[in-house]
């Protein structure tokens, strides 16, 4: 058994060392509360949500960890038939899409199944199926730490891209909640990934009730091994360990599957380059405790016993191979914690 202060049993991975202080935080006035207090004694501080994109160092963190468990959601309807959706950072992300869908509220439902706290949707544009969080966020409340105030800042202030934003990577700005404008019509957002239309059985750009867009979303994450299981080691893991490469077009490998990403830009699938590389589902990293998950290249496994470095073993293996095989440089989408690959 993990000791107490282990913060392993709060990351998805199940993995990482021990904090020096570790801290529930179950309002928003108690994130705010903490770091300031963390702040005036000059003590390092970390905020942990799921854990679910996160690589914690096997020697832990040094300092305090704070961990992220305000619940809240609200929601008002507009005159223009949309609602404006206002969510408690340390709320499960998934709950909120479930609740959204059982609500027939429309915009989010492409996000089921993934893991971690409504917090962290904002800081990298969390995505999936041709949807991201920036499609329908409003705006988030920040505590600014150097300033000691919490502020509203628009989602057009927030430089959101592709797996990112000004929020990612620091350490001076944290989310204390999110608002999101909502469909109220039932309807899902136009459907624009041709893998999932597939599973519905529509064309792209077709609008579907939204609890169907959320089961066919569900069924596809499930047969990649990307919906939490406790019993299914293929899912501890820290979801898609790399984000998809954006590349000049020109430099893309002929036969890899790529999608437009601006002017003379496309982004590349990170799993067809993994593949392209020779790497297949499974393939074991040290000691055979950790592996790419049986189910789906992308997904880095703990298969029991393992540690992190176990981990960003295998993921330079990977990023090494494919560099060496396709010339593409891959990066990883978790946040590292006190490591380095």
């Amino acid at each position: 058994m993990a000791p107490p202060d282990s913060l392993a049993p709060h990351t998805t991975l199940r993995l990482g060392g021990p904090a020096d202080r570790l801290d529930r935080a179950d309002t928003a006035a108690d994130v705010v509360d903490l770091f300031r207090e963390a702040d005036a004694a000059g003590e390092p501080v970390v905020l942990l949500g799921g854990g679910s994109n996160v690589v914690i160092a096997d020697e832990g963190v040094r300092g305090r960890v704070v961990l992220l468990c305000g619940t809240g959601r609200s929601a008002v309807r507009g005159t223009d038939g949309t609602v404006l959706l206002t969510v408690e950072a340390g709320e499960d992300w998934d709950g909120v899409v479930a609740a959204a869908v059982a609500d027939g509220l429309g915009g989010i439902e492409c996000l089921s199944g993934i893991p971690g706290r409504a917090g962290a949707t904002p800081v990298q544009n969390v995505g999936a199926y041709g949807t991201e969080i920036g499609d329908v966020l409003v705006d988030v409340d920040l505590y600014d730490r150097p300033g000691g105030t919490v502020r509203t800042v628009p989602a057009v202030a927030l430089g959101l891209g592709y797996r990112t934003s000004v929020l990612r990577g620091r350490a001076d700005a944290i989310v204390l909640r999110v608002r999101l404008r909502l469909t109220a019509d039932g309807l899902s957002a136009p459907v624009r990934y041709e893998e999932l239309a597939g599973e519905l059985g529509v064309p792209t750009h077709t609008r579907v009730p939204v609890a169907a867009a959320r089961e066919a979303v569900l069924a596809l994450r499930r047969r990649k091994g990307m919906v939490l299981d406790a019993d299914d080691h293929d899912t501890w893991s820290a979801g898609s360990f790399f984000t998809n490469p954006i590349v000049v077009a020109e430099a893309a490998p002929e036969g890899v599957r790529a999608w437009p990403a601006g002017p003379g830009r496309v982004k590349l699938s990170a799993a067809a380059l993994i593949e392209r590389a020779g790497f297949r589902r499974g393939h074991p990293g040290p000691g055979g405790r950790v592996a790419l998950s049986g189910k789906h290249v992308l997904a880095l496994t703990n298969r029991g016993g393992a540690t992190t470095s176990d981990l960003l073993g295998l993921a330079r293996e990977v990023r090494d191979g494919v560099r060496g095989r396709v010339g593409v440089e891959l990066v990883p989408e978790p946040v590292l914690v006190g490591c380095a690959w």
